[in-house]
């Protein structure tokens, strides 16, 4: 246990489920209060079962990351319940793959609006109660290793784009951020079997049989392949890194 992190609080939007609520189990293993943020109707619920768990506080809110009101209140909340956030996790996120010669306005800014203004707006509101407490803070942005190769076979133009996005924004806050105290970093997974991957690969063997071929670890990671990572950028133990996006993907981008 990285005793640093013991009553701490983290918010991790993008929670309810996936690698979002892997890395909120995570935490909650190191003693860290945990806020989820999600627009899924099972939030409070899986919030109320991480506490059981784990025995900790939690709290699970419906938040809109493309909303800054939203998240104003969402952290509003976490704070009157919880205590002012120490630790974000922004692991809200989505994919829409199709041929960029045929992608409609709306489905490009869908995907841009979840995925880097949403990362954008929640590292915002986390800051902003950072400086209003003269506190210091830790990021953790979830990035993709679709931010520094392009995936094959599929089109996802948009998802590399708001990706890219996510990793120059954690420079750009990092630096920005420094003499607030608040350090900012990214991971970027490669292929791993989150709970819509998983179904995705069962119905899909031959496209997963081909991304799994790509990978030189031989396998796709397993969500709790991210937990030693998120609990070390979360901890003292990283208290000279920052500005960084950590590629966590087998070695697929290696080659």
């Amino acid at each position: 246990m990285s005793s640093d992190l013991f009553g701490q609080i983290a918010v991790v939007t993008g929670g309810a489920r996936g690698l979002g609520l892997s890395m909120a189990r995570a935490l909650a293993r190191q003693g860290v209060r945990i806020a989820l943020f999600d627009l899924l109707e099972q939030v409070e619920a899986n919030a109320a079962e991480l506490a059981k768990e784990h025995d900790v506080e939690t709290v699970g809110v419906s938040v809109d990351v493309t909303s800054d009101t939203a998240l104003a209140d969402g952290f509003r909340i976490a704070t009157q319940r919880l205590g002012r956030p120490t630790i974000l996790i922004n692991a809200a996120g989505i994919t829409i793959w199709g041929d960029s010669l045929d992608t409609e306005l709306k489905v490009w800014q869908k995907v841009i609006d979840v995925n880097l203004t949403g990362t954008f707006l929640a590292c915002q509101a986390f800051g902003r109660g950072c400086r209003s407490a003269q506190a210091p803070g830790v990021v953790v942005n979830v990035s993709s290793m679709s931010a520094k190769v392009v995936n094959v076979p599929q089109h996802q133009a948009s998802y590399h784009a708001s990706k890219a996005g996510v990793e120059m924004l954690t420079k750009a806050l990092a630096v920005e951020w420094a003499d607030l105290g608040i350090r900012v970093n990214a991971i970027a997974p490669g292929y791993f079997l989150s709970d819509m991957t998983r179904e995705f690969t069962e119905s899909n063997p031959e496209l997963a049989e081909q991304w799994r071929s790509m990978i030189p670890l031989g396998r796709m990671g397993e969500p709790h392949d991210l937990d030693g990572l998120v609990t070390f950028l979360c901890s003292d133990s990283s208290a000279y890194l920052t500005g960084q996006s950590i590629v966590i993907d087998g070695a697929y981008t290696a080659i």
